[in-house]
């Protein structure tokens, strides 16, 4: 506390004039960033008294106060004078400093067109701080300025200041919360002023690739004029950008490198970087194509793996797969990295990389980016970061203003809501792109956090080769036709320099298209693929009726059931959940019978003890939606938690249960990615209700019902969807079966309704012990958890298999049969109590137990036996235009005798899946029941 600033102020009794302006400007300063001020001001000031939580801002009126006690109490020191006027203006260079920190990004040279209209940013001129030209020679403290020197002339910090904050790089990092982030990025900027240096090689390396870049567009534009290939020309900085990410990767000690990206430039990804032969892809722009495997996609939807050599090693690359849906991959390449750090047992983040590439319009504009961000630090979700990159090429799709694709200044805004800092770079200068794409990895490995670069650029084309984008931006696109490459422009920058000759920057150009002529792979750093993250080898060629052996000793499954039904003397159960696993020991001691809940637990717990890995995710999916799993037991003492499968035994496999942030897009499309780079284990997401599933539509349509036929990717992801009616409305009842079933064909996925706890059992072990990998969409009961009939034996789940048609179980005469009801799910209960109380003998009830793929040979054996039979009802609780009866009906007549009629009992044609009034819900299921048992009364067709 005793410096010249200090003491000057302890001495001095006229703290209500410019003094006292000083001391509240030297405050604001702290308020806005503690470390802007020396240590011995920081400490004066957290000495004051703290405001209470309501206050935004402390009151100056307490600064002013304090000082004048200081003033009173001055003649205890031995202080000495210093200049106020000084000392005012030395807070008004820290003011400068800020203002370059906070603001610096909206006066950078951002744009290579030149077009970018920025209003004047006062704050970053001198006379705005009172700081004239007689101040420029003189010498100030440069507080945190991390430029080396602890003072400075004012016209060399301002200099600093424009070549660091105005250049090519606009970086905005203030928003951050966090000092020692903020300090962390403030060094790698400041120190170097603005002029990173590279060597020779390194600058060779930029060169070629963006030769490489721009070599690809126009060799495919001259050889397929017209064609579709989602140019990446304006953007050419991407490779080098992308590469050296790669190559930093390596040395950081990063073994895979997994990349989304939607179409724009995604050839030029997969030639000039992962490696794919530039003869593969001319022969699929020629229409040839590999028909091994499914219908296929177009050519800038293409994934590819490859190894890439860095200084640090070989690295694993992925491009993964992507739909015309540009921003849904992300959340995808997010949930394959999380599978492969877990496989590789990295909880940090360290082994593998995610690196998202965005578009400009679609980074603003589309919803599962927020959703993905705020997933980013989530307990289930979190990767150690993701490297965020922004192709910007200032027009979206063709949008000619960008004021109609957000309400934002940039695009990248909304990466703030999780205070990732966000880095713009001209795309024309590459070595500012290295120097930023640098950063932002280090940065990401430091502190496991997102972050951005905004790759600022344009795009020399229309939206695809055909469009005429003259006609949406005619003058950006005047200006575009006369701006040079930017391999030309850096080309030139190295001549200038003298670091290339012009002969050189030529060679490159003709190499490289000799290369593309040659056909083979240009990719330097590429290596034949031998670090396969996972075997996929056992699980193709499978089918839904492959063998398993669903077997289970009875004694081993009742010793894990015991197992999984302890917790520790010390850790307090809340009442019902208390009950609720007392029940699970007496089932398991045969003193009652298997409840759903149990069934689960125990599939889930022999799935573990034979090492197979289990991750459940979904908003409820610790104690399950309806209060039935609780998989996580929570301590009503001191909250901690404590779960059972997670402590079977010392070899088991790991059991993961998290309850998922609130959505289903991004988290639904993140389980499908785990579950397309973990074969071996079970990946489940369960809907809090499963109506809300349709709010996952694109990756339900896009990825998990076609992702095989399009891209010959296996998944094994389990949906668990509650539906069933019980009245309780619309979103509260149906989980869209139709729609399911309307994507089904080519046995692309498994779409099944078990109606009791063997049922779920061997379902869920089927899934995991059968070698076949498709998703397995589940129509999960909610009345049926605790329904009285709805119970199984232990026999049953030890003994018995997994049953995809279930026939009559009650002792009926078949010679007095006349009529077969087939049915799903829940009603079958309905049905049979109401048969029985109708004491009805004429009426078997058959439950078709897995509807995709149909089981047409087990359901004709079933009713086979009944040789009297008049007619036949498929009967649903949803209304006949939703439900099983327009997608199966073909199936169910497949399944009865030739000739006879088939009838609808179910819930009338209906907009809306349920009708909101439990009194018409009441009446209208009893009606549909009445009519599938009633032989003599009349049903609809």
């Amino acid at each position: 506390m005793h410096n010249g600033v200090m003491k000057a102020w302890l001495e001095s009794s006229h703290l209500a004039g410019a003094n006292a302006t000083y001391v509240e400007e030297l405050y604001e300063l702290y308020l806005s960033d503690p470390d802007l001020v020396s240590e011995e001001w920081k400490q004066v000031f957290e000495g004051l008294p703290k405001p209470s939580q309501e206050v935004v801002e402390q009151p100056h009126s307490r600064v002013r106060e304090y000082f004048r006690r200081l003033a009173k109490e001055a003649k205890h020191y031995n202080v000495q004078v210093s200049d106020p006027d000084v000392d005012a203006k030395q807070v008004k260079v820290l003011q400068l400093i800020n203002a370059y920190r906070f603001r610096g990004h909206e006066a950078a040279q951002l744009d290579p067109l030149g077009l970018w209209q920025r209003p004047h940013v006062a704050e970053l001129d001198p006379a705005f701080h009172n700081l004239t030209d007689d101040d420029l020679e003189e010498s100030f403290n440069v507080g945190s300025f991390a430029i080396g020197k602890d003072t400075m002339p004012l016209k060399d910090i301002y200099s600093s200041l424009k070549q660091i904050y105005c250049g090519s790089v606009g970086a905005e990092y203030m928003h951050i919360i966090d000092t020692e982030q903020k300090r962390w990025i403030q060094q790698r900027l400041e120190s170097v002023v603005g002029q990173p240096k590279f060597t020779s090689e390194e600058k060779q390396s930029f060169l070629e690739e963006l030769t490489a870049a721009e070599g690809l567009e126009r060799y495919l534009g001259a050889k397929f004029p017209g064609a579709k290939r989602f140019s990446l020309e304006g953007g050419d900085a991407l490779i080098p950008m992308t590469k050296e990410l790669i190559r930093h990767a390596g040395k950081s000690g990063m073994r895979e490198v997994v990349i989304g990206m939607a179409h724009r430039g995604r050839l030029n990804m997969l030639v000039n970087v992962l490696g794919k032969k530039p003869q593969d892809l001319f022969d699929e722009f020629a229409g040839k194509h590999d028909e091994s495997w499914g219908t296929g996609d177009v050519k800038y939807h293409q994934g590819f793996s490859a190894d890439f050599a860095t200084p640090g090693g070989d690295v694993h690359l992925v491009l993964a797969f992507n739909p015309s849906h540009l921003e849904i991959v992300n959340p995808v390449v997010i949930g394959s990295v999380r599978a492969r750090q877990d496989r590789l047992g990295d909880s940090e983040g360290n082994t593998v990389l995610p690196i998202t590439i965005h578009g400009d319009s679609a980074i603003a504009g589309q919803g599962v980016v927020a959703e993905t961000f705020n997933m980013s630090l989530a307990r289930g979700y979190k990767v150690g970061g993701t490297v965020r990159i922004v192709v910007n090429n200032q027009v979206g799709f063709t949008t000619s203003n960008p004021s109609d694709t957000r309400s934002t200044m940039y695009c990248t805004d909304i990466a703030k809501m999780v205070q990732a800092p966000i880095f713009h770079v001209n795309a024309d200068d590459p070595e500012a792109v290295a120097f930023v794409t640098r950063i932002a990895l280090d940065y990401r490995n430091e502190f496991k956090r997102d972050v951005v670069i905004d790759l600022v650029c344009y795009r020399r084309h229309g939206h695809n080769e055909a469009d005429e984008p003259n006609a949406t931006q005619p003058l950006m696109y005047q200006k575009i036709k006369k701006h040079p490459t930017p391999r030309k422009i850096y080309a030139d920058v190295l001549i200038d320099r003298g670091d290339f000759g012009i002969e050189s920057t030529t060679q490159y150009v003709n190499e490289y298209r000799d290369a593309l002529d040659h056909g083979e792979v240009v990719v330097k750093e590429w290596r034949p693929m031998t670090l396969h993250s996972v075997d996929w080898s056992p699980y193709i060629g499978h089918d839904w009726d492959t063998d398993w052996d669903s077997h289970y000793d009875k004694d081993r499954l009742v010793e894990l059931g015991h197992r999984i039904c302890q917790h520790p003397e010390s850790h307090k159960l809340q009442s019902r959940v208390n009950k609720l696993y007392n029940d699970r020991t007496a089932m398991l001691k045969g003193e009652k019978a298997i409840d759903w809940g149990m069934a689960e637990t125990l599939a889930y717990g022999t799935l573990v003890d034979d090492g197979k890995r289990i991750r459940i995710s979904g908003q409820d999916a610790g104690r399950g939606t309806f209060f039935h799993r609780h998989s996580v037991l929570h301590n009503q003492t001191d909250a901690s938690t404590y779960i059972p499968l997670e402590n079977v035994h010392d070899k088991q496999g790991p059991f993961e249960v998290f309850d998922s942030v609130l959505s289903e897009e991004a988290v639904l499309a993140f389980e499908y990615g785990y579950a397309t780079a973990e074969p071996g284990g079970l990946t489940i997401w369960e809907a809090q209700f499963g109506d809300f599933a349709n709010g996952a539509q694109v990756v339900i349509d896009q990825f998990i019902s076609s992702g095989e036929q399009k891209w010959a990717r296996l998944c094994g992801l389990t949906m668990l969807l509650p539906h069933g009616y019980e009245g309780q409305g619309p979103e509260h009842s149906s989980a869209r079966l139709e729609r399911y079933l309307q994507l089904c064909a080519e046995q692309n996925m498994q779409v099944v309704v078990p109606s009791t706890p063997a049922q779920v059992y061997h379902m869920i072990r089927r899934q995991v012990v059968r070698p076949m990998r498709r998703p397995l969409i589940v129509m999960s009961p909610k009345s049926l958890l605790r329904h009285p009939l709805c119970t199984s034996t232990i026999e049953e789940l030890a003994e018995g298999t997994f049953q995809s048609a279930i026939g009559e179980l009650d002792n009926l005469d078949p010679a007095n049969v006349k009529r077969v009801v087939l049915c799903s799910g829940k009603v079958y209960f309905d049905l049979l109590e109401q048969r029985r109380s109708n004491e009805q003998d004429d009426v078997v009830i058959i439950r078709v137990e897995q509807l995709y793929p149909y089981p047409l040979e087990d359901v004709k054996a079933i009713i086979s036996q009944y040789t009297n039979l008049e007619d036949a009802v498929w009967c649903q609780e949803e209304p006949q235009n939703q439900g099983a009866w327009y997608s199966s009906q073909h199936n169910f007549r497949a399944s009865i005798p030739a000739g006879m009629e088939l009838k609808y009992a179910g819930r009338p044609a209906s907009a809306s899946p349920a009708v909101g009034y439990m009194s018409v819900h009441l009446k209208q299921q009893k009606a549909l029941v009445e009519a599938a048992l009633n032989v003599n009364k009349k049903t609809s067709d």
